[in-house]
Parts: structure tokens; C-alpha cells; sequence
């Protein structure tokens, strides 16, 4: 049985390592927030740690689920981090939403110490991860895929190998761009259905069997109905995603217009202080 680190336990890392640890696999966890741990410690048994090199210590696999590039970075390469610590041989995942670039920049230092990386974001948001049913989208080498196949599907239930190292992270921006767009969508049909008298649970029946159905339609904008803005994908985390594309995206000279324009709004939303709400606040944008 393989032994598992698990380096943040935020909205999502949290229910992902819960079902490596339902699932049988020891799972030793790492986050900033200790309370977090204490939680899940009771919810799953997971085995709080109270330092990155104690979790990784003697770890045959460590996942990473944090923040921001900016944190993926420091929790690898950083003072105590898991480039220090881990086991030569040890498989390093970093299932963040992050940087291409910083991707194939961790394998290929990986390898120099014996270490293997993998990109594998996911698709989903918290009741993926609640319910095991992500979609996962890796990138690294094939055998390392392989093995980690059995852990991915303790998560997820859509798990592609897309490549080399970065592909992970370059399909996760193509599913960030048609996420921008679909969240867009819903929330203008929304506003125009309220605005021209119709019931709007009705328009969604009515419109979501159809040519515009999607899975942001039928799950995110029922909970806009209900004021739930809670988050399962923060606001400032969709921002981040959106800039990193349009970084990529500018190395080739490639203009995502639709992408640019959602952006605009959700920076917008920022200073409007709504960093913390769920993505399906864009209705306050409109609403302002």
C-alpha cells in the first residue's frame, strides 16, 4: 500500500485526500491552516503534520492542492520543501490550477533529483471533490501515469492523460476559457429572463435540455437562484486561471477576446470586494 502526502487541504485538496484515505491508503496532510487538519483528522483519519518534511517524510507519493503558482512554487522549491524532502524515486502530483511554464520547469528539476512530476488539475469544483467525481487532466510521463491511475480514481471519474509535462495545465486552460464563457452565458440569460417577466427556474428547464445546456447551466446557475454564493471555485482563484491564460496565450500572439472580456468583469468584482465569493457571484457585477 502506498504511503500519501497530501500538501493542502483547502475547499478542495481536503475531500480529495478524504477519499484516499476512505479508499485505504494512508494519508499523512500538510496545510498552513492547522484547524483544517484537526477536521479532517476526524472526518477521515487522516494524520495531521505539522511541516511540509514531515508529511513527505518517507512518502511514496505527495500531492499538492494549494493556491497560486506563487505557492506551488514555495511549497516545492522552497526552505522545507518537498524537493528537500521527498524520497528519491518519490511521484510528486501537483493537481493546482498553475503555470505550464512553472509545470515543465518542476519536471525537469524533479528529474535532476531523482524525483518525478506530474501536472493533474482538475474540473469539477467542491461537489466534484465531494463526490469523487472530477474530472482529472494529467500531464507527465506515461508509466507515471499509470501508476498513479489507481489514486486518480479514488477522485475523479474523466481521467485523460493529455502528454507531456504542462499538458495538464494547458488542457485546464482550455476548460477555464469554455468555463468563462458558460458562466458568462448563464448569468446574462438570467438577468434577461428576470428582466423580461419570465420565471426563471422555468427558463432553466425550458433552455438547459437543449442546444444550451451545459454543466455550468444545470449546476452553478440554480445555486445563483437560491443566493448561494458560496464558494466552490473562488473568485480570486478564476482570476488567477484567467491571467495565466492570457499570459500563455500572449506568447503566441493568440487574442482570446471572449476570455479578455470576462476577465474585465471579474476584476471588476475584486474591487468590489467579492474575491471570496463562489464564481456564480458574477451576478452582483450585473446586479451593481
Amino acid at each position: 500500500m502506498k504511503q500519501i502526502a497530501w500538501i493542502g487541504t483547502g475547499v478542495m485538496g481536503g475531500q480529495q485526500a478524504g477519499h484516499l484515505a476512505k479508499n485505504g491508503y494512508p494519508v499523512k496532510a500538510y496545510n498552513r491552516s492547522q484547524d483544517k487538519l484537526e477536521a479532517l483528522k476526524e472526518e477521515f483519519g487522516l494524520t495531521p503534520c505539522e511541516t511540509i518534511a514531515q508529511a513527505v517524510d518517507g512518502a511514496d507519493v505527495v500531492f499538492v492542492m494549494v493556491g497560486y503558482p506563487k505557492d506551488v512554487e514555495e511549497v516545492f522549491l522552497g526552505k522545507g520543501g518537498i524537493f528537500e524532502n521527498a524520497k528519491e524515486g518519490a511521484l510528486l502530483i501537483d493537481m493546482t490550477t498553475s503555470s505550464p511554464s512553472l509545470a515543465q520547469r518542476l519536471y525537469e528539476e524533479g528529474k535532476k533529483k531523482g524525483l518525478r512530476v506530474m501536472d493533474a488539475p482538475v474540473s469539477g469544483g467542491d461537489s466534484g471533490a465531494r463526490n469523487g467525481t472530477l474530472s482529472i487532466m494529467v500531464g507527465g510521463d506515461e508509466k507515471d501515469f499509470e501508476e498513479a491511475l489507481p489514486l486518480f480514481e479514488c477522485m475523479g471519474k474523466n481521467i485523460v492523460h493529455m502528454g507531456p509535462a504542462g499538458f495538464g495545465q494547458h488542457t485546464k486552460a482550455a476548460n477555464q476559457i469554455a468555463v468563462a464563457g458558460a458562466t458568462a452565458a448563464y448569468t446574462e440569460a438570467l438577468v434577461y429572463a428576470q428582466k423580461a417577466g419570465l420565471e426563471p427556474e422555468k427558463m432553466l428547464t425550458a433552455i438547459g435540455a437543449g442546444a444550451a445546456g451545459s454543466w455550468q447551466l444545470s449546476n452553478m446557475a440554480p445555486r445563483v437562484l437560491k443566493g448561494d454564493l458560496a464558494p466552490g471555485f473562488f473568485v480570486k482563484h478564476f482570476i488567477k486561471d484567467m491571467k495565466i491564460i492570457e499570459e500563455e496565450a500572449g506568447k503566441w500572439g493568440v487574442e482570446l477576446s471572449m476570455l479578455d472580456s470576462v476577465l474585465k468583469m471579474y476584476e471588476e468584482m475584486s474591487r468590489m470586494g467579492l474575491d471570496n465569493d463562489g464564481t456564480q457571484a458574477l451576478i452582483k457585477y450585473y446586479q451593481k
